[in-house]
């Protein structure tokens, strides 16, 4: 199973459209907050993919919900926006909370910095940032073998 991860979009859908257009296999979109409205834009487009979401710092109003927890062929996933956990600082705090949700994958914007990590039994991915000078968004392939993570550029 393939996962898009996507995060910080501020507003360009039409980079979030084309990382979905660039990822058909990806039947679940996740994104990470900062573009509520991006995604809305999109569903309609793509009524064949699931979209997952979390608020961001910058998702003025919104009723999404901060963290979520998903569960795909097996694996325990963790997500949230990052700032509510201060990554900016750091990773202890969200790294305790995914351990705590017996989480095997956290996922995480907010700082715009692409990461994809391994510690302790925990696959840690920040997909970057979707808008601005460089867009990159991940991927995450559950299989029988194991967890692949992927941070990937935007093709332009």
């Amino acid at each position: 199973m393939r996962i898009l991860v996507a995060s910080d979009t501020h507003g360009d859908s039409s980079s979030l459209q084309r990382a979905i257009l660039a990822q058909p296999h990806a039947q679940t979109i996740i994104h990470l907050g900062d573009g509520e409205e991006d995604v809305e834009r999109l569903k309609g487009a793509f009524p064949d993919r699931a979209f997952l979401q979390v608020r961001g710092n910058c998702d003025w109003c919104s009723s999404l919900p901060v963290t979520r927890e998903f569960e795909a062929e097996g694996a325990k996933l963790f997500f949230t926006h990052g700032h509510l956990y201060g990554v900016k600082s750091g990773d202890s705090s969200l790294l305790s909370a995914a351990r705590e949700h017996k989480a095997q994958v956290v996922l995480f914007g907010h700082t715009h910095q692409p990461r994809e990590d391994y510690q302790d039994g925990l696959y840690i991915m920040n997909p970057g940032r979707l808008s601005g000078w460089e867009p990159t968004y991940g991927t995450l392939d559950i299989t029988p073998q194991g967890i692949v993570l992927n941070i990937l550029k935007l093709p332009s």
